[in-house]
């Protein structure tokens, strides 16, 4: 969920008739019936944490809290469920504006000596009055690591599932970075620690904003070296070998797992 590049971040947004309108209420989002986003003026909707995105092409964009009854004519869906119904760049600041609108309902108060925080003018953080503690929206930066070995139409994933994935998929294995802690030896962590077995040096593959709720994906290749298949109990549901002409079900679409295990299968 990459912000599309004709978004243009502004904390100054006028008033328009036309602005897009990203409202939400925990982890879902308000659509038209029709699957559409709303446009007009905050004004119409029950809602506080008003936050001014930007611009997407020229037309304002603000996000807020709902905090009232659903309008009619409207329903809330989850924001995963908005891929495939909301256009591409839409779905992209949608996911921004979550996780904008998440950070500002979760730093009211300063953290070290709870004086309620102000807005700093000039960039997306809050300041405290008191203490002077200045917070930004949190990104978390969590690596992903596709594991192989062999080659040609014998090539192998090693994929995984937590008890949190839909029933029948796999993907590729993913941990958060830990404080010190380089990209790479992240990763070799996090297989040692999920599955018990040894990679070579990872390869960057890309990363991609993941707002459930505030990671930053990183994705990796890497070389399987030894060391049999031992999953993490808690962690890791399943993990075996699949070729690549064999995979299971495998995650969504708009997904850098999902891109990543699609490049690597196609010999990429």
């Amino acid at each position: 969920m990459i912000r599309p590049a004709s978004f243009v971040p502004s904390l100054h947004v006028p008033p328009s008739e036309d602005a897009l309108l990203f409202l939400f209420e925990g982890g879902r989002l308000l659509l038209r019936e029709d699957g559409t986003l709303p446009q007009g003026r905050l004004e119409d909707f029950p809602v506080d944490l008003v936050n001014p995105l930007g611009t997407l092409d020229g037309r304002p964009a603000l996000a807020a809290r709902l905090v009232g009854e659903v309008p009619g004519g409207h329903t809330l869906r989850p924001l995963r469920g908005t891929f495939g119904v909301l256009p591409e760049d839409l779905f992209g600041l949608a996911g921004y504006a979550g996780q904008v609108v998440e950070w500002d309902r979760t730093h009211r108060y300063c953290g070290a000596c709870a004086t309620p925080t102000r807005r700093n003018s000039h960039e997306l953080s809050k300041v405290c009055p008191n203490c002077g503690l200045t917070v930004y929206p949190r990104v978390a930066p969590v690596v992903m690591v596709l594991i192989t070995r062999g080659g040609g139409a014998e090539r192998e994933l090693l994929l995984a599932r937590s008890p949190h994935f839909a029933p029948g998929v796999y993907s590729a294995l993913a941990g958060f970075v830990e404080p010190s802690e380089t990209l790479e030896d992240a990763c070799r962590r996090e297989v040692r620690e999920e599955v018990g077995v040894e990679i070579g040096g990872p390869r960057y593959f890309a990363s991609q904003p993941w707002p459930f709720p505030h990671s930053l994906m990183i994705a990796f290749t890497a070389d399987y070296v030894s060391g049999d298949i031992v999953p993490q109990p808690g962690e890791i549901e399943d993990a075996r070998w699949y070729r690549v002409t064999e995979l299971p079900g495998l995650p969504a679409p708009f997904s850098l797992s999902r891109q990543l295990i699609d490049a690597v299968a196609g010999g990429k």
